[in-house]
């Protein structure tokens, strides 16, 4: 009769019915030590160094609601009413409230994390977060992000909300890829929306307009103007194109300017402070894309040292560069003004296959 008797399922019932015994005990004696011991002290941590809300704004929503919390009994401190006031300010993501046995609250804030800016058509003025969700911009602090201007027809109520038109959802998406990739993030300064609700974006480097049209295929499109970015622009200069269109598939559309317009950006009036700091973010963009060529270069023309031993007579050299001389004076007499069609191929292919089509534009 003994042997039936599963000794092992009795200790482990045993084992947990002592558990359970110790944990009501435990609670029993913190709920006794919360009525003797008092609030000494308020922490409120709000980590990074970008801050919308400061922390005597959280102090003084807490003195607001929950009145002094210094000298208070912790059973009589209810911290889920102060996480609801807090999370209640726009500018918070997260927030928890909690208490330890020396009488010390600790309120830990995540605020939210802009990304984009809108100014929308009707001169509104609000922010888009990590999240996708609107919220209003600060006196406190301004956030360094993108900034969408132009056509945009969203408005903003005031409060946390949702995007609702397609429009400010593509801007919200580009804005999220540009901020995820080291060198986009450095080359686009602005976003706008033109009257064929495109989108365009706006570089630190380079004088054109780059036309997305939506975020549809953002990264394929992206991908194009890299490879772009890598076989033209090394040879043609940064100011050679009036704008660079991205909406077609697995196409850059171009539109040229003349040497004229050309000369004329190569001399911008601008303040010599302005100027200088244009510089450096110019070059430190420009270093980022050469980084990427040299890359490219490396990968796609490596070289044998067999290969590097072929002989070229000084014959075919000289006549090599007489063709060149010749071809370089034939493009200087064409026309200046062009409208060029060049098909840029994915990063992964080796090159670019140009076609231009010559087609009387009207300047800008």
């Amino acid at each position: 009769m003994l042997k039936r008797i599963n000794w092992k399922a009795i200790f482990k019932g045993f084992a947990w019915l002592t558990c359970l015994a110790g944990v009501v005990v435990l609670m029993s004696f913190i709920d006794t030590k919360k009525q003797s011991v008092k609030c000494t002290k308020i922490e409120i941590l709000i980590p990074g160094a970008d801050n919308f809300i400061e922390i005597e704004e959280i102090d003084a929503i807490l003195k607001q609601n929950q009145g002094d919390l210094i000298g208070r009994n912790l059973e009589g401190i209810n911290l889920h009413d102060m996480e609801k006031s807090i999370a209640a300010n726009p500018y918070i993501g997260f927030v928890k409230v909690y208490a330890d046995m020396n009488g010390t609250v600790f309120v830990e804030v995540k605020q939210r994390q802009p990304i984009l800016r809108v100014l929308n058509a009707g001169g509104q003025d609000y922010y888009v977060d990590s999240e996708g969700l609107k919220m209003p911009v600060s006196s406190n602090f301004t956030a360094n992000v993108l900034v969408a201007t132009g056509n945009i027809l969203e408005g903003f109520n005031g409060r946390v909300d949702t995007l609702m038109t397609a429009t400010v959802k593509d801007l919200y998406k580009t804005a999220m890829f540009v901020k995820k990739d080291t060198l986009w993030d450095a080359q686009i300064e602005q976003l706008n929306v033109n009257e064929k609700s495109d989108i365009e974006m706006i570089p630190r480097v380079g004088n054109q307009r780059i036309i997305l049209g939506n975020a549809k295929d953002i990264e394929a499109k992206m991908g194009n103007l890299l490879a772009f970015y890598k076989q033209a622009m090394p040879k043609v200069g940064w100011n050679a194109y009036r704008s660079i269109n991205l909406k077609y598939t697995n196409q850059i559309v171009c539109e040229k300017r003349d040497s004229l317009a050309i000369k004329k950006l190569q001399k911008p009036v601008v303040p010599d402070s302005t100027l200088k700091q244009r510089e450096v973010i110019n070059a430190a963009v420009q270093s980022a894309i050469q980084n990427e060529i040299k890359k490219a270069t490396t990968e796609g023309t490596t070289v044998t040292k067999k290969e590097e031993k072929a002989t070229v007579t000084p014959a075919k050299t000289e006549a090599n560069k007489a063709a060149k001389n010749e071809a370089s004076k034939r493009v200087e007499n064409k026309e200046q003004v062009k409208k060029t069609t060049v098909k840029a191929e994915m990063p992964s292919q080796k090159t670019a296959v140009a076609k231009e089509k010559t087609v009387t534009k009207s300047n800008r």
